[in-house]
C-alpha cells in the first residue's frame, strides 16, 4: 500500500508542478507537458512492478500509434476557443473528437493487422 501511495504522490506532484509552472511560463509548462512524463512514469512503474521491460515495451509500441490522434485535442481546442466558444464546451468537444480519433486509428490499423 505504501508503494501505491508513493506512486500516487509522485505522479500527482508532477502534474501539479507542471500546472504551476505553466501559469508563469507557458513555454516551459508546454515543454514539460510535451515530454511524455506520464508515459515515462507508467513504464517505470511497470518495470518496477514486474522486473521485466516487456510490458513497458508493449506499452510504448502502442503509444506510437496513438500519438497522431492525440494531436486532435491540441488542434481543435484552441480553434474552438478562438471562434468564441467557452472553455468547457471547447474542452468537451475537443476531448470527444480526440476519443473518436483514437477509435478511428485503432479501427483502421486493426484492418491492417495491427492489434492495439
Amino acid at each position: 500500500m505504501a508503494y501505491f501511495i508513493t506512486k500516487l504522490i509522485i505522479t500527482s506532484i508532477l502534474i501539479v508542478l507542471i500546472s504551476e509552472i505553466s501559469k508563469r511560463y507557458s513555454l516551459a509548462g508546454a515543454l514539460l507537458a510535451a515530454i511524455p512524463l506520464v508515459s515515462i512514469l507508467a513504464m517505470t512503474w511497470m518495470y518496477i512492478d514486474t522486473g521485466s521491460p516487456g510490458s513497458a515495451v508493449q506499452f510504448s509500441e502502442k503509444i506510437v500509434w496513438l500519438i497522431a490522434p492525440s494531436m486532435t485535442l491540441f488542434l481543435v481546442f484552441p480553434l474552438l476557443i478562438r471562434k468564441g466558444m467557452g472553455f468547457y464546451p471547447s474542452m468537451f468537444i475537443a476531448t470527444a473528437m480526440t476519443i473518436a480519433a483514437y477509435y478511428s486509428v485503432i479501427f483502421i490499423v486493426g484492418k491492417f493487422g495491427v492489434k492495439l
